[in-house]
């Protein structure tokens, strides 16, 4: 009884933890860097800030380059400092 009562509040404290990094960013796509070293990147309005989008394959972002969207994501990493922002990874393109 004990057991499945303490299973049952870790699996609750790790749905939290997973769900505080959910995001909704509304920006332009665009494409930063320099010769390969190249990454795709979402400037949120709101935030002002770029964010580095993970798996840009998964929703075919590269041909919404310069459009504003809006997307559903996930905190991956946070940002270090100028040049090395935030990562994300995209849950839904809305």
């Amino acid at each position: 009884m004990k057991k499945e009562i303490l299973l049952g509040l870790m699996v609750l404290g790790l749905l939290g933890c997973t769900q505080g990094n959910s995001m909704e960013l509304k920006g332009r796509i665009a494409m930063k860097g320099f010769s390969q070293h190249t990454y795709l990147t979402i400037y949120d309005k709101s935030s002002k800030q770029s964010y580095k989008i993970q798996n840009k394959e998964k929703f075919d972002l590269m041909k919404r380059q310069n459009q504003t969207v809006t997307l559903k994501a996930r905190l991956i990493k946070k940002a270090v400092g100028p040049g090395f922002p935030a990562v994300i990874e995209v849950v839904e393109v809305k």
